[in-house]
């Protein structure tokens, strides 16, 4: 009997992971494809809707963001939007909310009124709202007790665009897309840990706990663990691992849609914002805050271990983080996190800072989201001592490829996807039906 050797496997089973056993299946002539995740379903980690904001990242009201950085957000973003048109269950995955960034203050206004004649071309449904048009489509934010708030506002705003998805119905969208195509061979393999992948003679044997299972060539989108799985094989040594845990709040329903707040440059964490929560109606959540913590998934302390070892804890990574606490700003906004985790105290904290977006929120009104949030694991180049904020790939050229963080989030699933699948095919020597991919993703 030959022994079965799988054209592509594919480790991890999150919204990167899942979008391209879709792609794969419907747009390739590769035809025997695994896809093995260490949970009982896909989308168990960093892809649920408790450990994410749930955003669908278009690059307009993200002031982080460079036009030309935005614009390829843009692009990413516009193929989830395509890919789901084409599905029935669609108004459970992808939802319209209006978005806006508010800008408080003299300086923030005449930034986003700068910003708006900047990005104005590329986002034709971007507008630029005064207090009182803001009090139109977000009461809560532009007034308290019946008046307008007394601060200087403006708002950057798109009112009738998808703004939000919810990535574990996504991923399970992809799989039983993937699984619709019958002349492929498709296996999936849940409640399988990945412990080592080793490469003999062209061929990778994965490891789990019960079985090796064999490809031609393999692809890792497992977060922090991709990191782990590419330094157990010598790649990717350069490379450290900063995690950073996000929390959330969760308050009445106080928002239409979802509002963020103009970015502070010298951070290099997200600035809070507001989101309908797609997962429990009637409640706004607020966040993210941002604590770093020795875990690769946020709530499982078995990961702790996997965490010091990809540390690689040397001069380099030293200097990051020494390089970091030296700033004021970011020394004093981390300090501000860690506080963010002590109960009794972190309501109070972080009702200051979100009364930036709702102004007339009380104490009473901010609970705790127990259970909510994942981690980000942000690299760390600790040759050149820099913390890296994009997304990380990891291609030796062998036909193994690493993912570690996709940026911004799960908006960039196909588009990441899609870049895999030709470094695949490549090397797999196998085609793409372009003409249908173009039809459907890039319309």
């Amino acid at each position: 009997m030959t022994e079965q050797i799988h054209q592509v496997a594919i480790v991890g089973g999150g919204v990167c992971g899942t979008a391209l056993l879709y792609l794969l299946a419907e747009y390739t002539d590769i035809n025997d494809i695994v896809l093995i995740e260490k949970y009982d379903a896909v989308a168990k980690v960093n892809s649920h809707g408790r450990n994410n904001s749930q955003t669908l990242h278009c690059g307009d009201i993200e002031t982080n963001y460079t036009l030309d950085k935005a614009a390829k957000v843009k692009a990413a973003a516009e193929m989830v939007v395509n890919y789901t048109e084409t599905l029935e269950n669609r108004e459970r995955i992808i939802f319209k909310y209006p978005k806006m960034v508010i800008g408080v203050g003299e300086d923030e206004c005449r930034q986003l009124r700068e910003r708006f004649e900047t990005f104005r071309e590329c986002y034709t449904t971007l507008q630029l709202l005064e207090k009182e048009q803001i009090a139109e489509v977000e009461p809560d934010v532009a007034m308290i007790d019946g008046k307008l708030r007394p601060e200087p506002c403006v708002a950057l705003a798109v009112l009738d665009e998808f703004s939000a998805v919810d990535f574990n119905q996504l991923s399970e969208s992809f799989v039983a897309e993937a699984t619709k195509v019958t002349d492929k061979k498709l296996q999936i393999n849940f409640n399988h840990h990945v412990e080592e992948i080793i490469e003999q003679d062209g061929i990778f044997r994965i490891h789990t706990q019960d079985r090796v299972i064999k490809a031609k060539a393999v692809v890792v989108s497992a977060g922090g663990h991709s990191l782990l799985l590419a330094q157990q094989m010598g790649y990717g040594l350069e490379f450290s691992c900063l995690p950073v845990a996000g929390s959330f709040y969760f308050t009445p329903k106080v928002l239409n849609g979802k509002v963020y707040t103009v970015q502070n440059d010298k951070l290099p964490f997200a600035a809070v914002h507001g989101d309908p929560d797609v997962l429990i109606e009637g409640k706004t959540r607020f966040g993210p805050t941002a604590l770093l913590i020795p875990y690769l998934e946020r709530y499982n302390n078995k990961t702790v271990a996997e965490f010091l070892r990809v540390l690689r804890l040397d001069r380099g990574v030293l200097k990051v983080f020494w390089d970091l606490f030296k700033v004021s700003d970011i020394r004093n906004y981390i300090f501000k996190n860690f506080l963010f985790e002590i109960p009794g105290l972190r309501r109070w904290l972080f009702l200051k800072d979100v009364r930036k977006i709702v102004p007339s929120l009380q104490l009473k009104d901010v609970t705790f989201a127990k259970g909510f949030g994942g981690v980000r694991p942000q690299l760390i180049d600790k040759k050149n001592s820099k913390l890296l904020m994009g997304e990380a790939k990891i291609n030796p050229g062998n036909g193994i490829i690493f993912n570690m963080t996709p940026s911004p989030g799960g908006t960039s699933c196909l588009e990441n996807a899609e870049a895999d699948l030709r470094i695949v095919t490549e090397f797999l020597s196998a085609k793409v039906d372009e003409d249908k991919l173009q039809r459907t993703l890039h319309k």
